[in-house]
């Protein structure tokens, strides 16, 4: 089953996709992503629920739930003693529908394509898509991508002022974005045109735009 290409129809305001690769860029380590997946499962949890199902030590997993709350990733409520964990409103918890459903293509697993399905992915999985978020999570590369989704392919000329950037800058982002083959590219005469691959960077750029769409809010 190949990968599915995901099409947007007009690119977000400059703004909005700036706070969104920042939200992007502090997920895109391997136990945050766990730890938010496992609360999109399991729903509400306390810290040593947590760390048992992410099968981290409790301090590390404090430390990392701590971190996120402080960026609204995550919210607390207390119970007597105890404080429980969830997943923050303003977090788009759709980005784990979206890794799902990738790794349903990827695998042929067509229970993962279902909007409802909610199952813990194998670890080395979402750790590979930390990895691969962590590569792309730059607001200008993130802009360029969005682009070449909205476009499907164009010449550096034209991607360099559909992004507002310098041609020079957008060449070295698109060399990067080639080199981890997040874009693909051919010549035709004296132009290079290039287009977006399928993978975890569409998925996560088609996240923000459905959330944006869906309610108006920033990621």
């Amino acid at each position: 089953m190949e990968l599915p290409d995901t099409i947007i129809k007009k690119q977000l305001p400059a703004h909005i996709m700036a706070r969104a690769s920042r939200g992007i860029a502090y997920i895109s380590h391997p136990l945050r992503l766990r730890i938010l997946e496992w609360l999109d499962v399991n729903g509400t949890s306390s810290v040593s629920a947590i760390a048992r199902g992410v099968g981290t030590e409790q301090m590390i997993v404090s430390q990392h739930l701590r971190k996120m709350r402080d960026a609204n990733l995550v919210r607390t409520t207390r119970h007597g003693i105890f404080i429980y964990y969830e997943i923050n409103e303003e977090y788009p918890a759709s980005i784990f529908v979206c890794l799902r459903k990738l790794f349903g293509h990827m695998t042929d697993q067509l229970k993962f394509l279902r909007d409802d399905y909610r199952e813990i992915l194998p670890s080395d999985y979402t750790t590979m898509a930390a990895n691969r978020i962590k590569l792309f999570a730059h607001i200008d590369k993130m802009r360029i991508l969005e682009y070449l989704m909205q476009h499907g392919k164009d010449c550096v000329c034209n991607i360099a002022a559909g992004v507002a950037l310098p041609q020079i800058k957008v060449s070295q982002y698109l060399k990067k974005l080639s080199d981890d083959d997040f874009v693909t590219s051919y010549r035709a005469g004296r132009f290079v045109y290039y287009s977006a691959t399928p993978g975890v960077h569409q998925t996560a750029i088609g996240c923000i735009h459905k959330r944006f769409e869906q309610t108006g809010e920033e990621f």
